[in-house]
């Protein structure tokens, strides 16, 4: 395999090495093996880089030149662009994604996504003329000013590494808001790319900063309980999210967070083409590595026996399907490490031990190569009581429930500590009906694109709060400001 450049820290304004050169190695999914160096930062970096992030909002025009925003980031978009396949390359070797997740969700996606933004921001309000107004015998004219929120911290996961850096970094930025950026150490170099395309298109020093680090931890406390960070944008799992909101108490940052999900994809019995919706489910892309993901198929009773069939045949013909590194129509590679990869075949073990049933897969596949791939797997007969029905576990593993009517499909896809995002199909006014009453802050129609760099996006419950993309997900990075003016 093909190595990968070396990633650099970015510090105002400047792409360099870390404190005393110290690098990590950049492992592939695809083979465990050493593919480049990272830059490990020290805690002395991250302290220039929250510094320069701090400097840059306190001293320079970039809150309020809403232009210059603008402006700078078109540029930034058109410099990612030219470097797509680049980028597929690196989404590819680094975070183990497939040729057809690459190209798609990996980094169209985000490009795309990126532009969603820039359109976005046309449509923000920043000024707001609440009129005059008289009060305790004073008349006065009303305004409500939108302002940037600070300094940012953005901590992001390795699943959808270039998606997620965008989707926060430049809302942010967007916002007038400067940055760190503190990508996962599995991905550093998604988030390095960054630094260096921001160097390149000369974006103000002190903008942007990105920090990479092997510890997973050590950067991102820092972030977190440092006084000069106003707010914390986080994706990843629910634990560190709890961790992080904990941590961010003592200075009473703001917190976004976007976590974790056990999304259903239910199937009514009026829906068309049963058999291809059920196959459909197959819980493949990107080896299920995604945290709106749809975990849990929830199937009518009255079809049940009918719907493990259609599975059954549909995971033996995707038997030889998966694991392609070269083939544009595969969209299942490996997971991300070894750790997750035991992780995730500790939760197969887990479910045999509860009781479900093994439909298909279930094992590590050595075979596929010398990194950490696992088959595509299937449990049936699942209670939702289960952890693996309940607990996320981020790897290619579905589950099969069977309901007895609507209202119990609504029961089992709320009763869920998550709420991020279901899959409902079936006749449309009966569909948007269930839509309606489940609680989550993303829900597909009969295949209808419910995540889009147009679309707010975040979660009920533990699966977070605030809104990612979109309109909103500007808006998540600012203050609102009242001023009032007396007139008589």
């Amino acid at each position: 395999m093909s190595q990968l450049q070396e990633g650099m820290l970015y510090i105002d304004g400047r792409v360099r090495r870390a404190t005393g050169g110290a690098t990590y190695d950049n492992l592939s999914p695809w083979s465990g093996e050493v593919v480049g160096q990272a830059a490990d930062a020290a805690a002395e970096d991250v302290d220039q880089a929250i510094a320069a992030a701090r400097r840059a909002f306190d001293t320079t025009d970039w809150p309020t030149n809403h232009a210059l925003r603008v402006r700078k980031l078109a540029d930034f978009h058109d410099a990612l662009v030219a470097r797509r396949d680049e980028l597929v390359r690196i989404a590819q070797i680094e975070a183990g994604a497939t040729l057809g997740t690459a190209y798609s969700a990996q980094v169209d996606g985000a490009l795309q996504g990126f532009g969603d933004l820039l359109d976005a921001f046309e449509q923000l309000k920043w000024h707001d003329d609440r009129g005059v107004r008289g009060d305790m015998g004073i008349e006065t004219q009303r305004h409500v000013h939108r302002e940037a929120a600070g300094v940012v911290a953005a901590i992001t996961p390795w699943n959808v590494p270039l998606y997620v850096n965008i989707g926060k970094v430049v809302a942010a930025l967007l916002a007038g808001c400067t940055v760190v950026l503190k990508p996962a150490p599995d991905t550093p170099l998604m988030g390095a790319v960054l630094g260096e395309v921001a160097a390149g298109v000369d974006l103000p020093a002190g903008v942007l900063n990105v920090v990479t680090s092997a510890d997973p931890a050590m950067a991102g406390e820092m972030l977190t309980a440092d006084a000069r960070i106003d707010l914390i944008s986080f994706t990843g799992s629910t634990a560190v999210g709890k961790t992080i909101m904990k941590g961010a108490a003592d200075t009473l940052k703001r917190v976004f967070l976007e976590l974790g999900g056990k999304s259903a994809f239910i199937v009514l019995d009026d829906a068309d083409y049963f058999e291809q919706l059920v196959a459909g489910a197959m819980l493949v892309f990107h080896a299920g590595q995604g945290c709106a993901a749809p975990t849990r198929l929830l199937v009518p009773r009255s079809r049940y026996e009918e719907a493990l069939a259609v599975l059954e045949a549909a995971y033996a013909r995707y038997a030889d399907q998966w694991g392609s590194f070269t083939d544009p129509a595969c969209l299942m590679g490996p997971v991300i490490s070894k750790k997750q990869l035991n992780r995730i075949l500790e939760y197969i073990d887990i479910g045999q031990r509860e009781g479900a049933r093994l439909l298909a897969g279930g094992k590590a596949r050595p075979d596929k190569g010398s990194g950490y791939f696992v088959e595509p797997t299937c449990f049936v007969d699942v209670d939702n009581s289960m952890r693996i029905a309940q607990e996320e576990i981020f790897g290619p593993v579905l589950v099969v429930i069977p309901y007895e009517d609507d209202e119990d499909a609504v029961r089992i896809a709320n009763d869920s500590v998550y709420g991020l995002a279901s899959y409902i199909f079936g006749s449309t006014e009966r569909a948007l009906a269930v839509a309606a009453r489940i609680r989550a802050g993303a829900v597909s129609v009969n295949g209808g694109m419910h995540i889009s760099g147009d679309l707010p996006f975040g979660g009920y419950k533990q699966s977070g709060m605030g809104r990612e993309w979109g309109r909103e997900g500007i808006e998540e990075f600012t203050e609102l400001k009242a001023i009032g003016i007396r007139v008589g």
